[in-house]
């Protein structure tokens, strides 16, 4: 059976596994930019209503509103493609346990129905286009030191580690170089302590004072291989969104 869709995924080296060499994750270059009430509302406009764009959005927006409300007073919400559901984590000890947001978050679970999932495997296929490479540089991890957290969530003050290929800042302390955090608006925030550590293979740093929402991290050097230099800067872009205050879904 043909596959509606194709998903075109390049290989990353896995850095979780640090004792194999040749161990990959798949990374999907077909992602695409990601669509909000904006997008999906002129998507319904052009191809099956004939009801106006304003009116789509403000009905795409007060479902937010109703979902969210939902899930925060307690309920479950299920449409065609997503069930939400609310969770409390932590582990509860004592006979008369109280709430401590230090051992126990407020989070959801955010699962395909069965219908999406049934989709999922009927009309998409793979196609593993290779090992992605820019010389050989790559941000594998980003590890936050206080929480031990892999998904991205970092702490604002606290130090992270980033591990990775040819992630040396050089020259270190210079303009230009270094770690810095992009904002969806182009503001680009840069580390305000010096590195504390600073090699081809792990980098160790203090996280600045970023507001709350989602970054990308970008790393400009000019590492190459030992004491020789590129002559332009290279920028190497962590594929995961960096999240400060940001709630992530666990499953």
């Amino acid at each position: 059976m043909a596959k509606r869709f194709i998903w075109k995924v390049w290989l990353l080296l896995n850095f979780l596994t640090k004792k194999v060499d040749n161990d990959y994750i798949a990374e999907i270059s077909t992602a695409g930019n990601t669509l909000r009430n904006e997008d999906i509302a002129r998507q319904i406009v052009k191809e099956r209503s004939e009801l106006r764009y304003e009116t789509i959005l403000s009905i795409l927006n007060e479902r937010d509103y109703v979902v969210r409300d939902a899930v925060l007073g307690g309920s479950s919400v299920q449409d065609e493609n997503i069930h939400i559901a609310p969770r409390v984590t932590g582990n509860w000890i004592g006979a008369d346990p109280l709430f401590n947001p230090k051992e126990h978050k407020l989070t959801f679970d955010a699962v395909p129905t069965a219908a999406f999932r049934r989709a999922l495997d009927e009309e998409v296929g793979v196609e593993v286009l290779g090992k992605k490479t820019d010389g050989g540089a790559i941000i594998g991890l980003v590890t936050d030191v206080l929480t031990a957290k892999i998904d991205g969530t970092v702490s604002v003050n606290g130090d992270i580690i980033i591990t990775g290929e040819k992630i040396k800042i050089a020259p270190e302390g210079e303009a230009g170089f270094g770690v810095f955090f992009a904002a969806a608006n182009g503001t680009e925030t840069p580390l305000d302590y010096p590195l504390s550590e600073n090699t081809p293979k792990k980098i160790l740093c203090r996280v600045p004072a970023l507001a709350d929402g989602e970054y990308t991290l970008k790393i400009v050097t000019r590492y190459s291989n030992g004491s020789t230099l590129l002559k332009a800067a290279r920028t190497i872009v962590y594929e995961l969104p960096i999240k400060v205050g940001v709630t992530g879904v666990e499953s």
